[in-house]
This record gives C-alpha cells, sequence and structure tokens, in this order.
C-alpha cells in the first residue's frame, strides 16, 4: 500500500474511482495492485467506511 495515500479521505477517493473505472470488484483491484484486501479494508473500516459489493464502493 505504499502508493496508496495515507490520508484515510484520500484513500477512499482513489480505491472508488479506480473501482468505478478499472475494477469490477475489491478482490480484482487487491489483486491487481498487489495490496492486502484486509489491511486496506481494516484502514478504510476504521475511518468509517465499508466495502459495498453490490455498488463496488466504499460508503
Amino acid at each position: 500500500m505504499e502508493n496508496l495515500p495515507e490520508d484515510p479521505i484520500m484513500l477512499l477517493s482513489v480505491i472508488n474511482t479506480r473501482l468505478r473505472d478499472e475494477y469490477s470488484s475489491l478482490d480484482e483491484l487487491c489483486s491487481s495492485l498487489d495490496i492486502n484486501p484486509h489491511q486496506l479494508t481494516d484502514k478504510l473500516e476504521a475511518a468509517g467506511f465499508v466495502y459495498m459489493p453490490d455498488i463496488n464502493q466504499f460508503r
């Protein structure tokens, strides 16, 4: 996750944009970017955001 923003709001923006524009699922994004999905979701959940697979976004 070293290439992603540390700030949770900026991270949310980057991840949601990439999910919208480039990836059909969180697993696909994490696999492509070599990111641990649990680490990513834990960081965003700590800021109050939850992944919603039906809309492929964190809210």
